[in-house]
């Protein structure tokens, strides 16, 4: 389908609400977003909320010298500032899994909920939240201040999130707290007026649905827009799109999953995307779709080598490897390239980023995933603007969209992006610049096969590692995934004794 000129973001389809951002700005990797976040509530007055899949009090805003006022670290950095704003009150909300219901009150992996809010100041709130369904998480990250400025995308206040654009092969500062951690790269985005309000709603709606306590909606509107970071764009608007899985009480959300699939079928020039994962069938067939189409738009993907724990490399690095065949298959007219960053000296760096562009028209960054849980089993929340032909401001909107893009692309290659672009447009495409800028030294590598270490084996798209909705019952997802190891090649294991003689018992749960 061809979206034509048709409006992407739209209330209610592709996202939950659309408003204008007195004030916009992308923020490119952990350095700068970390030092952004801590300024804006150096200018707190009334409210900080911080909603995260992780939190850390470990958290260091600045590595190396310190340019902002007040401790460095966050839970230090929280309390002085109460102590400094006697009206101030800090909302903390972090996710569970609901996994191990032992351990759910434990926060910054230090003490219980109910300790930390008698204990710490009473202008202090933590919670943890585990209202979702058993085995999925909240993956949203938002910061909100005073309700008038609001950071969304997909890095949390945790520790090993550090890094600056640079991406060096070896940084000292990347060490400690916590264990020493290679490049990183992050994407986020702020915003003020309407659309943070937009962002604070979803905040407080969390907050109310862990804690069964509302927050006051007659926050005093203020100004803490970080005093470092310069607006690219003003008075442009704003989408917020959302997965939320259903629960007895609300039907599943899939606002994100319609944004994804709207935008990569109104492409007609280049798609690019960032992400930790590509493990989502329905986003590869949209994608392969388009391959297929004799003047369809170029496709550039630039994932991690691999991913960080040998489960999600046995799960969703051998979805990715049958995806990436997929999309080879369809990719008739040569249009694709799929990569990963490296920073030199063969060092990877790990993309957490997750960002779909789509040609000089639109732009979504967010906490989601190109993974089944992200677009139906997990919470997310992204942010998206779209160059809108009708309005005063498109010429400066598509500019923002392909600065956005270029400076990614041209990151990852270690060029400028005037270096960049006069690459694109000599070899007359966007994936041929790129190819011709690849180097030995800090680049974009091919991704092959050969990449990655599991084979495609039952973990594979599988529904209890990668569900895309809430599944009739844990027994179910369970059956099926005794029933893939079982046929596998190691079917004599365990797990796969195991199931051959409950298969000689049942045809499988109800």
């Amino acid at each position: 389908m061809d979206r034509g000129s048709e409006p992407l973001i739209v209330p209610g389809e592709t996202c939950w609400q659309s408003a204008p951002a007195d004030r916009y700005a992308a923020i490119v990797d952990g350095a700068d977003y970390l030092r952004h976040v801590k300024s804006a509530m150096l200018n707190a007055h009334d409210r900080i909320v911080i909603i995260g899949w992780d939190l850390d009090y470990r958290t260091e805003f600045e590595r190396g010298e310190t340019t902002l006022p007040g401790p460095n670290q966050l839970g230090l950095f929280l309390h002085w500032l109460l102590w400094k704003r006697r009206d101030l009150n800090v909302y903390l909300l972090k996710s569970n899994l609901r996994l191990l219901p032992a351990f759910d009150g434990f926060w910054f992996g230090v003490a219980p909920v109910s300790l930390l809010n008698r204990f710490t100041s009473a202008r202090m709130h933590f919670a943890v939240d585990g209202v979702h369904p058993t085995g999925a998480v909240h993956h949203q990250k938002i910061v909100v201040v005073d309700d008038a400025v609001a950071f969304c995308g997909g890095i949390d206040l945790t520790i090993g999130r550090w890094d600056v654009r640079e991406h060096r092969p070896v940084d000292p500062r990347r060490d400690g707290p916590g264990d020493p951690y290679g490049p990183r790269h992050e994407v986020a985005v702020a915003v003020d007026g309407a659309a943070a309000q937009v962002l604070a709603a979803q905040a407080h709606e969390r907050w109310e649905a862990a804690t069964g306590h509302a927050l006051a909606k007659d926050v005093p509107f203020a100004t803490p827009w970080p005093e470092s970071l310069q607006p690219s764009l003003r008075n442009v608007e704003v989408g917020v799109a959302r997965t939320l899985p259903s629960l007895p009480q609300r039907s599943e959300v899939r606002e994100i999953e319609a944004l994804n699939l709207a935008a990569i079928a109104a492409a007609r020039d280049v798609i690019y995307m960032e992400n930790q994962y590509f493990a989502s069938r329905i986003i590869a067939q949209a994608i392969a779709e388009r391959l297929r189409e004799e003047h369809g738009p170029e496709v550039v993907i630039v994932l991690p080598r691999s991913s960080e724990s040998r489960l999600e490399i046995e799960s969703m690095d051998s979805a990715r490897q049958r995806l990436v065949r997929l999309l080879r298959e369809a990719d008739l007219h040569g249009r694709l390239g799929v990569y990963w960053p490296v920073a030199g000296g063969g060092v990877s760096v790990y993309v957490h980023s997750k960002v779909i562009v789509v040609d000089n028209r639109f732009l979504r960054i967010g906490s989601s995933n190109f993974n089944n849980r992200s677009l139906g089993f997990d919470s997310e929340c992204d942010v998206a603007i779209e160059a809108d032909p009708a309005l005063p401001n498109c010429a400066e909107v598509e500019r923002e969209i392909l600065d956005t893009r270029d400076g990614l692309a041209a990151e990852h290659l270690g060029v400028t992006v005037e270096r960049f672009r006069d690459e694109v447009q000599r070899r007359g495409a966007f994936r041929h610049g790129i190819e011709e800028l690849r180097s030995t030294g800090r680049s974009l590598r091919k991704l092959t096969d050969t990449m990655v270490s599991a084979d495609e084996g039952p973990f594979a798209e599988n529904d209890l590692m990668d569900p895309d909705h809430v599944p009739p019952s844990i027994a179910q997802s369970v059956w099926q995934l005794a029933e893939a190891v079982a046929t596998w090649p190691f079917r004599h294991s365990p797990v796969g004794a195991w199931y051959q003689k409950l298969r000689g018992l049942s045809d499988g749960p109800s």
